[in-house]
């Protein structure tokens, strides 16, 4: 099927920053058919990535958060009653694949287990998905694409996508830009002057740095887009540094206090 044959106004596409190839990656991948994971830590832009890509390629978007009780069932459908009846209702990975377009499951490995069974036969040169509960076997049209994303910074034991499923994706690493072109999308994002998202941008690369040890987890990009909002709106910026470049970090006081010297001595 022709990328080209779905075209979407500029204006239209939500804004994206590519770092890499992965445009032409994720559009090589859907003309082909091929299932996609993309992987790096929260806010990084992955869930932006998709809906960039799926405005400019023409396709519906249905994006699944996945979550602890998520189950098969939850994307596959379910019967319901209705009135008296019993129906058969449609979840998003079904609706997905009977309509085109693409299916995003965000954080894929925080849902059951019995989820990567149901998408398995989506993955493979078969791409259908079985209902066994309606006794249908849907063909996956050629517009339909499946994307999953993860963090592998919060993989345990318990929670890791398998090999075996792994690699049934064709991967993307994602990863913060560089500070420079970080500091463009924070800029145009938030419509606070370069000058003043600089030392921003110094701060979210210091805070990440502790990640692992201090920090479960960095300053994603949308939190210094935040923070850059709020100082455009007025808010002093220490105030706005600790509402979300801090406070959303930890809950711990000891390294709460810890962070705000280090936002003291980066950005003033």
């Amino acid at each position: 099927m022709n990328i080209a044959a779905f075209p979407r106004p500029l204006a239209d596409i939500p804004a994206y920053a590519p770092a890499r190839n992965e445009v032409a990656l994720f559009e090589h991948a859907w003309s082909r058919r091929l299932p996609l994971l993309l992987k790096g830590p929260t806010g990084c832009g992955k869930t932006r990535f998709v809906a960039h890509m799926a405005a400019r390629l023409g396709l519906p978007l249905h994006t699944v958060s996945c979550h602890d009780d998520l189950t098969a069932a939850d994307l596959t459908g379910r019967y319901l009653l209705k009135g008296g009846d019993t129906i058969w209702a449609d979840g998003p990975l079904t609706r997905a694949v009977r309509e085109g377009g693409i299916c995003y499951l965000d954080e894929v490995v925080e849902a059951r287990k019995d989820v990567a069974v149901v998408l398995h036969p989506l993955t493979d040169d078969r791409r259908v998905l079985p209902l066994e509960r309606t006794g249908e076997e849907l063909a996956a049209p050629d517009a339909f694409m499946l994307v999953v994303s993860y963090n592998p910074g919060y993989q345990s034991l318990l929670k890791a996508l398998k090999p075996s499923t792994r690699q049934r994706f064709v991967a993307i690493t994602f990863d913060f830009l560089p500070p420079e072109q970080e500091l463009a999308v924070v800029a145009a994002e938030s419509g606070l002057p370069e000058g003043a998202v600089r030392p921003l941008i110094q701060l979210a690369t210091r805070l990440r740095a502790l990640k692992g040890h201090d920090l479960e987890e960095g300053v994603s990009t949308r939190l210094v887009v935040y923070c850059a909002t709020l100082i455009a709106a007025g808010m002093e910026a220490r105030e706005a540094i600790l509402a979300t470049m801090i406070e959303p970090l930890t809950d711990e006081p000891d390294v709460k206090a810890a962070l705000v010297e280090v936002a003291r001595a980066v950005a003033g």
